[in-house]
C-alpha cells in the first residue's frame, strides 16, 4: 500500500471500532488527562487472492493512531461474530429459532411450505444495524432481514416471504467493550401490517431505528389479476395474515419507525407523510426536522422532507429534486432545484389507505398522447412511459401514495439509477448519497423517446458516491421559503469507480483499488471518514472502505465472502467509552457461477463457499474490533526498570520482577536470545543458552499498552 499522510485531529477522538482499553491507575490517568488523539491513518488491506481468503469475512488492515505527546500506536484491525441469520438465537413465545425467520401478524415463525420437514424460513439477506445508545443501562441493536432469497425448493423467494428485523440485547465487556448478543428477539409489525423488503436504515438523533420498505410494489399493476406484483402482494399476505384478499399495495413502501422503550420491549409506526417509494433509508439532519431519502430503482427520484416539529415524523411537507446539470467532470455535478410536493401527516395519509382507495381513484391513464395527460418515466409501470391525468381532488393521495409519479407530473427528475445509502458529515454540513450504479436513465437518451432527460452523465457501471452541500435560506421551485437550515442546492461527484473493458483473471469488472457500486455509506465525525460498503456485482468479493474526506485517501478495510454484499454498516462513534464498526454480509456465493474465474479453481471455490457457509442460504452479522478506545486515553505511563536476578554462566533462563502481564526481552547486544510473558504478579522466567562470564545482556520489558519499559543492564557472572 502506498504511505499516507496522518490524518490530524483536534480533541478526542471515538473510533468507530470495537476495543481494548487496558485498567489506569489514579496516578497514570491523571497523566492522560492533557493528551489528545493528533491524527488517525487507515493501513489498508490487500483484495483477497486464495479461495480461503475469498470465502471469509475477514481484515489484514491496521490503523495507526498518533497521539498529542508524540507518540504512535498501530492496532491490527480483525473482524467478530455476533451470529449468523441461520442461528437459533431468537426467542418467539418461548422457543429458539434462527435470527433470520420471519414471524407473521400473529407473531408466530413462518414456515417454508416447500421444506419437506416444515422447517422455517431463514433468511440470507441481514442488512441495517443501529446500535442505540444506552437505554436504561443495557445496549440494544436491532438489525433487518431484507428478503429471502431462495426457498428450500431452490426457487425464487425474493418479495414473496415477509420479512422481519430482530432486537438483540447486548453484554458489553467493560474492560475490552467486546459484545456478545444476551437476548435476541423478533420485532413485531403487526400494528402496520407487516414490513415490505427493508433495505438499509438509521439511528435518528433521538435515538430510534428508522428503518425503510424498498422496491414498494406497484398499485397500477396489481390492478391486473395476472399480473406478477398481484401474485407477489397475494402470496406476501397469505404468509403474513393467512388471507391473501387482505392484500394491498398501499400498505408498503414507506419508513418504519422503532421505538426502544426502558424496558426492552418495541413499539412500530410507519410515517406514510414521509412518502411512498422506493426507500432505502432516511437520514435526518442535526435539526432533527429534515430528512433525506435513498430512492433504490431505475428511474427514481431524490426526495426531502422537513416536519413539522422536531423529533417527529408524523407530519410535514415533501420535497422532490429536480437536477439542473452542471458538469461531467469526477462523475458530474449539478444543481438541485426542490419541488413542493405538499404537507400532510400519518393519520391523513392512513386514513386515505384505509378507505381502500386505488390507482384508478387517483389518476386517469392513456395508452398514447391525449390532451390533459402528462407523459412519465419512473420505476413504475416496469419502467415504461405512462400518459396520467391526476382525478380533482386527489393531490394528497397523489403526494403520498404516488409520491415519484406524482413528482414526475410536476417536472422534478426521474432519472437517478440505484440510489442507495445516505450520511451526514455535521461539521462540514455535507449529505453524501450513493449512486451505485451511474448509467441507463442516468445517461443521455440517445433515443429521443423519454419525457424527460434531466441527467445526461457520463456511464459509469461501477457508481459514483456524491456529496451533497447543505444550506438555509433556500426557496423551493415556486419561489416560497423552505424551512430548514439543511436544503441541498447542488450536489458533485467525491468517490468515483472505475470499469474495466474486460474481467480480471478474478472474475472482476471494475478495478479492484477502487469503490464499485457503493450501497451503504456511514459517517464518522470523531474520524472525519466516509465508510462505504459494496453491493457489487463487478466486485467477486466485495468490500468496506474507509475514504478520509480530508486526504482523499481510500483504504479497503474488509472483505466478505465471494458472491456476498456487505451491508449494515454502521460507524457508533462511542458507547459507553467504546466505539464499534458493524458490518455484515448476506447472500454469499451468489451469482458466482456466472463469472469467468481463472485466478482460482472456479469449482472449489464454490464447494468452499458452499461448505463454509452456504450458497444463498445464511447472512453474517457483526462488527470489525481491534482498535483502543480513543475516547479514553491509553496508558503512556511506563514503569520501572524490571528488577533483574543474579545470571552466571551457569543460567539458562533469566529471572525477575516486572509489571504483570509485561513482555520480557532479553538482548546480546541487537541479537534476541528470548523472550517471555510475566505473570499476573509480575513475576517472569526468559530462556536462553548459557552466557560467557563478562558478557553484558540488556533486559527490556513492555507493558500491555506497549510502553517500552527502561531497561536494565546486567553482566553474567562467572558464579
Amino acid at each position: 500500500m502506498i504511505n499516507k499522510k496522518l490524518v490530524k485531529k483536534g480533541a478526542t477522538l471515538a473510533l468507530a471500532l470495537a476495543l481494548a482499553v487496558p485498567a489506569l491507575s489514579p496516578t497514570a490517568v491523571n497523566a492522560q488527562k492533557n493528551i489528545t488523539v493528533e491524527a488517525v491513518k487507515f493501513n489498508g488491506m490487500k483484495a483477497p487472492s486464495t479461495i480461503e481468503e475469498m470465502v471469509k469475512t475477514y481484515t489484514t488492515a491496521t490503523v495507526d493512531v498518533k497521539y498529542s505527546n508524540g507518540k504512535v500506536k498501530t492496532f491490527p484491525l480483525s473482524y467478530n461474530y455476533l451470529f449468523k441469520s441461520e442461528d437459533k438465537v431468537a426467542t418467539v413465545k418461548g422457543k429458539k429459532i434462527p435470527a433470520g425467520t420471519p414471524i407473521d401478524v400473529k407473531g408466530n415463525p413462518i414456515k417454508d411450505p416447500s421444506s419437506a420437514d416444515g422447517k422455517y424460513f431463514v433468511s440470507d439477506a441481514p442488512d441495517s444495524n443501529s446500535l442505540m445508545m444506552p437505554i436504561n443501562g443495557k445496549l440494544y441493536m436491532v438489525t433487518h432481514y431484507e428478503y429471502q432469497t431462495i426457498d428450500a425448493a431452490g426457487k425464487s423467494a425474493y418479495g414473496l416471504v415477509p420479512a422481519s428485523m430482530s432486537l438483540t440485547e447486548l453484554e458489553q465487556d467493560k474492560k475490552t467493550g467486546e459484545l456478545k448478543p444476551a437476548k435476541v428477539e423478533k420485532i413485531d409489525f403487526s400494528a402496520v401490517n407487516g414490513l415490505w423488503i427493508p433495505c438499509n436504515g438509521s439511528l435518528s438523533p433521538w435515538n430510534t431505528h428508522l428503518g425503510s420498505e424498498e422496491y414498494e410494489p406497484d398499485a397500477r399493476l396489481f390492478l391486473d389479476p395476472t399480473s406478477k406484483v398481484r401474485s407477489q402482494v397475494e402470496t406476501f399476505s397469505q404468509f403474513y395474515f393467512g388471507d391473501k384478499a387482505k392484500a394491498n399495495p398501499y400498505f408498503y413502501g414507506y419508513t418504519p419507525e422503532i421505538t426502544v422503550e426502558k424496558n426492552g420491549k418495541t413499539s412500530v409506526v410507519k410515517h406514510y407523510s414521509t412518502g411512498r417509494f422506493s426507500h432505502e433509508l432516511a437520514k435526518v439532519m442535526p435539526d432533527n426536522k429534515t430528512v433525506f431519502y435513498g430512492d433504490d430503482g431505475g428511474n427514481t427520484g431524490m426526495f426531502m422532507y422537513v416536519a413539522d416539529k422536531a423529533k417527529d415524523l408524523s407530519s410535514g411537507t415533501l420535497y422532490a429534486a429536480k437536477f439542473k446539470q452542471i458538469g461531467t467532470e469526477n462523475g458530474g455535478s449539478g444543481d438541485l432545484q426542490w419541488i413542493n410536493l405538499g404537507h400532510a401527516t400519518d393519520k391523513e395519509v392512513k386514513a386515505i389507505i384505509d378507505s381502500g382507495i386505488t390507482f384508478n381513484d387517483i389518476f386517469e391513464t392513456s395508452d398514447a398522447p391525449k390532451e390533459g395527460f402528462t407523459a412519465i418515466k419512473t420505476y413504475s409501470n416496469e419502467g415504461k412511459v405512462e400518459y396520467l391525468k391526476l382525478k380533482p381532488g386527489k393531490e394528497k393521495a397523489a403526494a403520498f401514495l404516488e409520491t415519484r409519479r406524482y413528482a414526475a407530473i410536476l417536472g422534478a427528475t426521474t432519472e437517478f439509477n440505484k440510489m442507495e445509502g445516505v450520511a451526514l458529515n455535521e461539521k462540514d454540513k455535507k449529505v453524501y448519497i450513493a449512486i451505485s450504479d451511474q448509467s441507463k436513465s442516468m445517461e443521455k437518451d440517445s433515443t429521443g423517446k423519454d419525457p424527460a432527460d434531466h441527467i445526461q452523465l457520463p456511464k459509469i457501471k461501477a457508481g459514483v458516491t456524491y456529496q451533497l452541500d447543505l444550506q438555509g435560506g433556500q426557496k423551493d421551485s415556486e419561489g416560497k421559503a423552505i424551512h430548514s437550515s439543511y436544503v441541498a442546492p447542488s450536489m458533485s461527484g467525491l468517490v468515483v469507480g472505475e470499469d474495466l473493458k474486460q474481467a480480471d483473471s478474478f472474475g472482476n469488472n471494475a478495478n479492484v483499488d477502487k469503490v464499485a457500486n457503493p450501497d451503504n455509506l456511514s459517517y464518522s465525525e470523531s474520524m472525519r471518514t466516509l465508510f462505504i460498503g459494496e453491493d457489487s456485482g463487478a466486485h467477486t468479493n466485495n468490500y468496506v472502505w474507509a475514504y478520509n474526506v480530508d486526504t482523499k485517501e481510500l483504504d479497503r478495510v474488509l472483505s466478505v465472502p465471494v458472491g456476498a454484499e456487505a451491508t449494515g454498516l454502521f460507524a457508533a462513534d462511542d458507547r459507553n467509552g467504546f466505539s464499534y464498526i458493524f458490518s455484515n454480509f448476506q447472500h454469499p456465493g451468489d451469482e458466482v457461477d456466472a463469472k469467468s474465474i481463472t485466478a482460482v479453481n472456479k469449482d472449489e471455490l464454490l464447494k468452499a463457499v458452499d461448505e463454509q457457509i452456504g450458497i444463498n442460504k445464511t447472512g453474517g452479522i457483526g462488527y470489525i474490533s481491534g482498535l483502543p478506545s480513543l475516547t479514553n486515553m491509553p496508558n503512556f505511563t511506563a514503569p520501572d526498570a524490571p528488577k533483574v536476578d543474579k545470571v552466571t554462566t551457569k543460567s539458562k533462563s533469566i529471572t525477575g520482577t516486572t509489571e504483570k502481564d509485561a513482555t520480557v526481552q532479553v538482548y546480546n547486544g541487537k541479537t534476541l536470545l528470548g523472550e517471555a510473558k510475566a505473570n499476573s504478579k509480575g513475576k517472569f522466567t526468559v530462556k536462553i543458552e548459557a552466557q560467557n562470564a563478562g558478557t553484558s545482556l540488556t533486559v527490556v520489558a513492555k507493558d500491555k499498552a506497549g510502553n517500552k519499559i527502561e531497561s536494565t543492564a546486567i553482566k553474567v557472572a562467572s558464579k
